[in-house]
């Protein structure tokens, strides 16, 4: 196995020690880099020169990749970047250069070997509790646990020493599809509003069902990247409306950046008892003798 191979199959970088045990000699990796077919950082470092930029600026600093930029690494739901690579170093560290850096100093509930290039999962969502808006950090940890790198059985286990951390162990769960789907749940629940998530209905899952009759679903990002994914949610809709259920869509601009509208949105259409199965004929209209027509006030307190 030559060099380039043995480090692209482990993350793009390594210590040299991590060579040496591997087999690599002193003089054959001084060439790579002579040659300019490897690059060396911190003199004890050596990496491809296509690697993760992240982790290049992680190791670079002599510490690992955590927090949303660990998250990121990992493939899961992240919010926006702020362009800044999250970097776990040692309490004792100094002389590095954090431009461009966000430095966290805290060590996280598991032993991380010194040479790691990114810390721990338990410990990038311990960073993440800390870091984040709660929302967003719990949009991460749901991410983690859907996509089955943590179990949320386990991480109500885990003693995290950190009262956000713990808080979001007790709440996160595999239910949520996606970040934007947390992020609607978090926003409805702040409103005292319950949604059932991933219900089926007519063969397919919908995001969130509110009440019995309205539907809430949330396009990411990359959703309707074609006419065939468009036209697809446009039949599904029609046919939930044929069923009697009413069907917002939002996207995800929507959830991210305007929230307070989505909100306004969503208790509208309950205010309209939108999210009730049709009631009686009695309940809807009563018309007096006289003939003038008096309407059922819709009681607005409940809201499932």
């Amino acid at each position: 196995m030559t060099l380039a191979t043995w480090l692209r199959a482990h993350g793009g970088a390594a210590h040299t020690s991590e060579l040496s045990a591997a087999g690599f000699g002193k003089k054959a990796i001084a060439e790579e880099v002579r040659s300019g077919r490897m690059l060396r950082r911190r003199r004890s470092w050596i990496a491809l020169p296509d690697a993760d930029p992240a982790i290049l600026a992680a190791i670079s600093a002599g510490g690992r990749l955590t927090c949303v930029s660990a998250a990121r690494h990992l493939g899961l739901w992240v919010p926006p970047s702020d362009g800044a690579v999250h970097v776990a170093v040692s309490p004792t560290a100094a002389r590095f250069d954090a431009s461009g850096l966000r430095v966290h100093w805290t060590r996280g509930p598991v032993p991380t070997s010194p040479r790691a290039l990114v810390d721990p999962l338990v410990t990038v969502l311990r960073h993440v509790a800390h870091c984040q808006e709660r929302v967003d950090a719990l949009a991460i940890w749901e991410s983690a646990i859907r996509k089955g790198l943590a179990d949320s059985a386990e991480l109500t286990r885990v003693r995290w020493r950190s009262t956000p951390a713990t808080e979001l162990a007790s709440v996160s769960s595999s239910l949520s599809d996606s970040g934007l789907e947390t992020h609607f749940v978090h926003l409805m629940r702040g409103h005292g509003v319950r949604v059932r998530q991933q219900v089926l209905i007519d063969g397919r899952r919908v995001d969130g069902l509110i009440g019995d009759c309205l539907i809430v679903q949330l396009d990411g990002f990359a959703h309707h990247s074609s006419a065939i994914d468009r036209r697809r949610d446009i039949e599904a809709d029609a046919r939930l409306r044929l069923r009697g259920y009413t069907v917002l869509r939002f996207d995800y601009v929507q959830i991210l950046f305007h929230p307070g509208e989505v909100a306004e949105v969503v208790l509208m259409a309950m205010a309209q008892g939108l999210h009730r199965a049709a009631q009686p004929a009695r309940d809807q209209e009563i018309r007096p003798r006289s003939g003038a027509t008096r309407r059922h006030r819709p009681d607005l307190g409940r809201n499932s």
